[in-house]
Order: C-alpha cells, then sequence, then structure tokens
C-alpha cells in the first residue's frame, strides 16, 4: 500500500480500547462456555451415587485423552489409563480407600504386562506417561467421589468448584486490568503476580459467601476451604502449562474453541477438588 494510503497509526486510547473490548470479548465467551457446564456438573452433584461416579468417570476419560495425545511420542497406553481410572472411581463408590488403594496398586504390574506384550518402544517413559494420568487425573476423579459422599458432600463440591472457577476469573480479570509482574514467565507468560491474587482474593471470598448460605458450614470451615482453594488452583494450573510447555502446544483440546479442552478448563480442579477432600474430611473429625 504506498504511504499516502495508510490508515493513521490507533492512538494510545485507541488501543487501550482494543485491548479491552478483546478482554470484554473473551470473558463473555468464558461466561458463556462456563454457565451449560455449570449446569451439568449441578445436576450430577445433585444426583450424586452411581450417576456422579459415571460423570467423574466421563470427565476423567475426556482429560486423560487429551493429556494421551500431548504425550503421544512417549506412546502412554491409553486402554490401562481408561481402565484404572473407571476402576479407581468406582471403587470409591462401592468401596474404601482401601479399595481405591487396590486399584492403584493392581494398575502398576497390569501396566507393565501390556507395555512388555506390545514390545516396541521405551518403556519407561511409556509407563511413566500412562501413570501420570493415572495419579493426576484418575486419583482427582476419585477424590471428587468420595467427597461427593461425605456429609453435605454435595454441598462441598459445589462450593470447590465455585471457588475454583471464580477464582480463575478473577485471576483473568484482574490480570487484564492491574497485571505488571510476570508470575511465572518461562512456564505461562500471561500469568501475573497481581492476576494471582486476584484470584486468591475471589476464590476465598466466593467460598466464604457460599457457606454463608449453608447451615451446617461454619465460617471457619468456610475460610480454610476456600484458602485451600486460592492455593492449589493457581499450582494446577502451572502443572498443565509445563506440560502443555514441553508439548509445544497452546491448548489440550478444541472441545471448547478458543478456550481449549476439558483439561484446560479442569487443571485447576484436578488440585482443588483433592485439596478439597482433605480438608473437608478433617472438619468432620
Amino acid at each position: 500500500m504506498p504511504a499516502s494510503r495508510r490508515p493513521p497509526p490507533a492512538s494510545g486510547r485507541a488501543r487501550a480500547r482494543g485491548r479491552t473490548d478483546s478482554g470484554r470479548s473473551e470473558l463473555l465467551t468464558r461466561i458463556l462456555v462456563a454457565v451449560p457446564a455449570a449446569i451439568i456438573a449441578v445436576i450430577f452433584i445433585d444426583l450424586g451415587g452411581l450417576a456422579f461416579a459415571l460423570f467423574m468417570i466421563a470427565v476423567g476419560w475426556a482429560c486423560l485423552h487429551e493429556l494421551y495425545r500431548l504425550l503421544e511420542r512417549w506412546r502412554p497406553v491409553a486402554i490401562v489409563g481408561f481402565a484404572s481410572v473407571a476402576g479407581l472411581v468406582l471403587a470409591a463408590r462401592y468401596g474404601d480407600l482401601r479399595s481405591v488403594m487396590g486399584v492403584l496398586v493392581a494398575t502398576l504390574p497390569v501396566l507393565f504386562l501390556f507395555v512388555t506384550a506390545r514390545g516396541s518402544g521405551p518403556a519407561t517413559v511409556a509407563m511413566a506417561g500412562t501413570l501420570l494420568g493415572v495419579f493426576w487425573i484418575g486419583l482427582a476423579a476419585t477424590h471428587g467421589m468420595l467427597l461427593r459422599q461425605l456429609p453435605h458432600g454435595n454441598g462441598v463440591v459445589i462450593d470447590v468448584l465455585l471457588g475454583t472457577f471464580i477464582g480463575d476469573t478473577g485471576a483473568y480479570v484482574g490480570g487484564r486490568l492491574f497485571g505488571r509482574r510476570p508470575l511465572a514467565p518461562s512456564i505461562s507468560p500471561n500469568k501475573t503476580v497481581e492476576g494471582l491474587f486476584c484470584g486468591a482474593l475471589a476464590a476465598i471470598l466466593a467460598v466464604f459467601v457460599a457457606g454463608g448460605f449453608q447451615t451446617w458450614m461454619t465460617q471457619g470451615n468456610a475460610l480454610l476451604l476456600g484458602l485451600a482453594v486460592a492455593v492449589l488452583a493457581p499450582i494446577g494450573d502451572l502443572f498443565e502449562s509445563v506440560i502443555k510447555r514441553d508439548a509445544g502446544v497452546k491448548d489440550a483440546g478444541t472441545l471448547f474453541g478458543p478456550h481449549g479442552g476439558v483439561l484446560d478448563r479442569a487443571d485447576a480442579a484436578l488440585f482443588t477438588i483433592v485439596a478439597g477432600y482433605y480438608v473437608w474430611f478433617a472438619a468432620l473429625h
């Protein structure tokens, strides 16, 4: 284009307005994605029992599928991972922690037999990649089932998820508005220290306020649960970011379009749901 016909450069105010419009658009898309998912989750949480177990298995399998695609060069044994996740959740539903441990222990020799029978490729990394999914995703789904079965577990599961996703939104908005100092530039360059603090505050307030509507939840327990969510959620987020960085991808999947896959939306919850179980178990005992 000739120089005389080039559009004038955008002013600082115009550039700022463009960033603001983009941020609002992305926030709206996040909400539109989150609302239907939240409704589905609440329905299954309320149902509990086998329905919730099957829901946790489905979510676990979706996350596991995306993870094993990221680790494809390691050649994880997907069938063992899927079977182990289902076995862990069902053991939590119909058994106890001893049953869960039994499934976990049995996974390793079964995995070894499958890798040996396959006979090609490095066995060590194949087993490591498979077990990463079992321990990270499978145990999170299992703790979700265990938490749901505790007294008032349905309400606590909702509190944890509410704190996790409101905290994530708070971190996003806080980072857009106030973000100056990178949090972990080598892992996730867009995350900021300011966003971290905004997200933590939003998570704590969300759980604390939700607990105020639950007559069986004390303020102390609500605060403790909110703190656990605030601490573990960003760790879970960064954990997945490390794996995606090593795999050389931006998103783990495409189910939610520009907002990635199931693993991208559930990464923080895979940590907070485990913390929520132990906090609530301790509060009951």
